[in-house]
């Protein structure tokens, strides 16, 4: 099965095809594209000119800071020496590429792209602090040829705005924005028009990055898609409602995939749903909504707000019984037993009677569906307190 074959699949498709499919065949093929999603590979290679900020991209994009362990190393000489990848920390099936600098004086864009093994990335990404230079525009040319997707990334704009403010009276933020964009521009011309992304490693929420990640999830493939979507930090309300589309697209796939128990004469048919399924398809969506730990912890850093803060926007019971299911309990002051993600989902399971498969992934869908609200209501809520709800 190729990992595009039923993507494009919502509630009523997979409904019909359960209609009329053999139930466990249709349940078997829906866990084997569960399988798919966690398993597909997304490689994005970045490259660009010494310092021109490559590494700090590659740990903003995986949610990271520069001084966490397992970031890129970064600094104002080249670190790179050959490619090097970089997981991410939750999603291991994305992987980012550190190449090496394009700076060198006998820069040969094809023996480059022979050396980094250019078949293994899926898009390139090239980075500039400054303007694009002619070494960058041979290697998009030579991409170009090969048939690959490549993105120009104008970075360190904070730094850039900051710098002009203080030396001009009467600053405007978008006059300067569109005086570096058409500088960037110009310096690429010949490619054509390709578009030029302004941002800041230290700020995702402004600026480019959400119109680089729709150019990117565009030129993907449906189940990369996902993965880059569900890696990507929650910077803002705009990625969060971007992550939710994702996640609901895909919640027919776990809701079909565990009613494999329905199928079977149980006793008690409400029972038999795998909740196994269920519970890798939450700790999924609140991982990938920023509400574990790790990404509690650097969101109250980067916005210089009391953990405790982030963490008592947390309302929903059962983003709590996932927190409690991954063993890391909120610390806060009025902390309440939590109930177990099991227990949960036994109780709202209880209150329906399944008599055929059909029903049940009727019922797990909207179960499903109700529990993502829930958890991204939480994560609204989270923003807000983190001052992100603009």
């Amino acid at each position: 099965m190729t990992e595009d074959s039923s993507a494009d699949l919502d509630f009523s498709g997979a409904l019909q095809r359960l209609k009329e499919h053999d139930p466990n065949a249709a349940v078997a093929k829906a866990k084997e594209q569960l399988d798919c999603l966690d398993s597909v590979t997304l490689n994005i290679a970045v490259t660009g000119e010494t310092g021109a900020g490559k590494s700090a991209f590659i740990n903003a994009f995986r949610g990271l800071d520069d001084d966490d362990d397992n970031s890129a190393p970064t600094g104002i000489t080249e670190t790179t020496k050959v490619a090097t990848m970089y997981t991410h920390p939750t999603k291991s099936n994305v992987q980012l590429w550190d190449l090496p600098g394009t700076g060198m004086p006998n820069f040969k864009a094809d023996k480059f792209l022979k050396e980094v093994k250019f078949e293994t990335y899926d898009l390139f990404i090239i980075i500039s602090s400054e303007r694009f230079k002619e070494n960058d525009v041979f290697l998009a040319k030579e991409i170009q040829k090969k048939q690959k997707r490549f993105y120009f990334v104008r970075t360190k704009i904070d730094n850039d705005m900051r710098s002009v403010a203080k030396t001009r009276r009467n600053f405007d933020e978008q006059q300067v924005l569109c005086t570096i964009r058409e500088d960037c521009h110009r310096n690429v011309k010949e490619l054509g028009n390709p578009k030029v992304f302004l941002i800041s490693s230290y700020d995702l929420g402004k600026y480019d990055f959400h119109d680089l990640v729709d150019s990117l999830e565009s030129d993907l493939s449906e189940y990369k898609r996902f993965a880059l979507v569900q890696s990507l930090p929650v910077c803002s309300l705009a990625m969060l409602e971007k992550k939710k589309k994702v996640l609901e697209k895909f919640i027919w796939l776990a809701a079909l995939g565990s009613s494999l128990g329905a199928v079977i004469p149980f006793p008690f048919l409400s029972l038999a749903i795998d909740k196994t399924v269920l519970v890798t398809y939450l700790v999924s969506c609140h991982n990938a909504l920023g509400l574990n730990e790790q990404s509690l912890i650097k969101l109250s850093e980067r916005m210089n707000k009391p953990l405790s803060q982030l963490k008592s926007a947390i309302k929903s019971p059962l983003a709590l019984a996932v927190v409690d299911k991954m063993a890391i309990r909120p610390r806060t002051a009025m902390t309440k037993p939590v109930k177990r993600l099991d227990d949960l989902l036994d109780a709202r399971f209880l209150a329906t009677s399944f008599m055929n498969v059909t029903e049940a992934f009727r019922s797990t869908y909207n179960i499903l569906h109700e529990a993502l609200n829930e958890m991204i209501n939480d994560m609204r809520q989270v923003l807000h307190a983190a001052g992100l709800d603009e």
